[in-house]
């Protein structure tokens, strides 16, 4: 009897132990299937090695990076993996400034339409409500298009990244009218030693404005009829199946296209394999090709690593001995919607370490340490 009940209970031990094993070689977490439009896949047919992405995992939970909401990654078109460390699949992430590249794509589509003419549209000429009662008026102002505020590259005095700038964004927050508190900016000035002044790359000085891509919603909504939110439920996140949208409106009510919009992990995923698909979704087309291209090449060079398209970031992420190009969205916190159309993959990092130094440090080490060293050929 003895040894009958020793036998049961090594076999016990053995298939616990061999589950054990099992738990540790396999992904911690796989995509579910959610009918939201994503298809699903193994790590291991999308060329995905696992391991690291466990090691990736045994690192945030141990403390190693701070306050990771959840990791992503899409490859071939298809979800293949998807964790959360913070909330769940329905959890609305509040990305920051990753909803500029959701204006891009807004503007874009508004192009394709015929709503608007073009980027060389002119912003006072499309908002005269604001250039009749425009202050410190100068000739360079009317000459502002829509380039300009996609670019980060026009002449007003606006620079988030400067405290003491008087188009910071915090200063407009304080008012009621956003678009006019931009608008009725001075021209900037810059200093220079000597007389020949070096032409900036690409014919254009990078500026961080998110006051100036806010007024591209009063654009959208002056051009197509329709407030921004309203238009981009119906143009672009209807067509991919996204539900739920929260957006941030100014004091008169305007959607914050500069910031704030909060989607789920999924959905912005959605936003980077739109545009690793040149514009289309499961076969539909919803941004023009053509738009989808342009807005991913540089326009501005913002250091000797980071370059600007249309509310796009530009940079080459290293791993290992390689490197790779990447076109991505990006927010306060830390957070990363990124697309490598060298690999055909996407992903997703979302975090909330807002306003601390090393946010976006660490999320690029998650992504080049972890998830590209995962990706095979």
């Amino acid at each position: 009897m003895m040894g009958r009940m020793t036998t049961v209970l090594i076999a016990l031990i053995c298939v616990s132990w061999s589950a054990a094993v099992a738990a540790q070689t396999a992904p911690s977490s796989l995509p579910e299937s959610r009918k939201d439009g994503w298809s699903t896949a193994s790590l291991e047919s999308a060329g995905i090695s696992p391991e690291p992405l466990r090691a990736m995992e045994a690192a945030v939970r141990a403390g190693d990076f701070q306050k990771i909401g959840s990791v992503l990654v899409a490859r071939h078109g298809k979800l293949v993996y998807e964790t959360y460390f913070d909330g769940d699949a329905n959890s609305l992430r509040d990305t920051r400034s990753a909803t500029k590249s959701i204006t891009d794509a807004l503007i874009g589509i508004a192009i394709g339409e015929r709503q608007l003419s073009g980027v060389e549209a002119r912003v006072l000429q499309l908002l005269p409500e604001h250039a009749r009662r425009l202050q410190n008026p100068d000739p360079r102002k009317d000459k502002i298009t829509l380039e300009d505020f996609l670019t980060m590259s026009s002449p007003l005095e606006c620079d988030d990244w400067n405290d003491a700038s008087q188009g910071n964004e915090e200063r407009m927050y304080l008012v009621e009218d956003w678009a006019q508190f931009i608008l009725d900016l001075p021209i900037r000035g810059r200093m220079h030693l000597g007389e020949q002044i070096e032409p900036p790359p690409y014919g254009r000085y990078f500026s961080y404005c998110t006051g100036g891509v806010f007024t591209l919603s009063e654009v959208l909504q002056k051009a197509t009829g329709a407030r921004t939110d309203h238009y981009a439920q119906e143009k672009l996140f209807a067509p991919l199946g996204i539900t739920d949208a929260q957006w941030v409106y100014s004091p008169m009510n305007v959607p914050q296209t500069g910031g704030g919009l909060r989607l789920s992990s999924r959905d912005l995923l959605k936003i980077a394999q739109l545009y690793l698909n040149g514009g289309s979704w499961q076969g539909r087309r919803i941004i023009d090709e053509a738009w989808v291209h342009t807005s991913t090449q540089p326009h501005a060079r913002i250091d000797d690593d980071t370059e600007y398209g249309y509310l796009w970031w530009l940079k080459s992420f290293k791993s290992g001995r390689k490197s790779y190009p990447a076109f991505f969205m990006s927010g306060n916190g830390g957070n990363k919607v990124v697309a490598f159309p060298g690999l055909d993959l996407a992903v997703v990092i979302t975090s909330t370490n807002y306003n601390t130094r090393g946010m976006h440090e660490q999320t690029e080490k998650l992504l080049t340490d972890y998830i590209l060293a995962a990706v095979g050929p």
